[in-house]
């Protein structure tokens, strides 16, 4: 029988265990001993960023929120051109560590491309404070869902004045993807009285799934 192994944890924000775990060449990364993500499926993670970068122009400066295992920031970073800009707010230290020392093989590497720049901070202080130099596409993918899980204080991206404050930080025609592990009538109402077009799609946790179990909210400024 093969073994989990433990190779790391930390308290989040609100003070859950946070755990990074290998078992037969996979790693899982779990809050409170819910499992948030995976190396077995990541499909969804890499829709979203085909979704958000979609239409980008030349010399794109393109946000993400939270790493995770950087299967975003991967296929953005395959998406995009060399004088891309791509800012990664991830909030916990730990996370941005452990790509670099436990996930090396798998998108580790990322961290240190020379088209990003790597914040250890909430990805709400980048939106508030991003001024003129704004982004044509943000990617959130900083919770399990509207209904927030690694820390209560996400839930001001998905309220209305956060909503507000993502739409200020987009260029004209730019876009924003909201992940999310759940379907969430409510908030797809909340996102349609502040954007131009918004679609919610369903996504797979992996390519070969039966069933669109995630969901993506895809919303666009005027």
């Amino acid at each position: 029988m093969k073994t989990t192994t433990t190779l790391a944890t930390c308290r989040t924000p609100d003070g859950a265990l946070m755990v990074l775990q290998e078992h037969d060449g996979h790693h899982f990364l779990k809050i409170g001993g819910v499992q948030l993500m995976s190396t077995t499926a990541s499909a969804s993670e890499q829709t979203l960023a085909e979704l958000a970068c979609a239409a980008l122009p030349p010399k794109p400066r393109v946000l993400i929120g939270g790493l995770g295992f950087g299967f975003t920031l991967r296929r953005v970073l395959d998406l995009c051109p060399p004088d891309a800009r791509v800012d990664v707010a991830e909030l916990l230290q730990e996370v941005i560590d452990w790509n670099r020392k436990f996930l090396t093989s798998v998108n580790g590497g990322l961290v240190d491309d020379p088209r990003v720049t790597i914040h250890t901070r909430d990805v709400a202080e980048l939106i508030e404070r991003c001024g003129s130099d704004r982004y044509h596409a943000i990617l959130l993918d900083v919770d399990n869902s509207p209904d927030p899980l690694v820390q209560k204080g996400n839930a001001r991206l998905y309220n209305r004045s956060g909503l507000e404050r993502t739409k200020a930080a987009l260029q004209p025609a730019g876009r924003v993807v909201f992940w999310s592990a759940n379907r969430d009538a409510e908030f797809e109402k909340s996102l349609h009285r502040v954007f131009r077009n918004v679609e919610s799609i369903g996504a797979k946790a992996y390519p070969k799934a039966k069933r669109f179990t995630h969901t993506l909210f895809v919303a666009d400024r005027d």
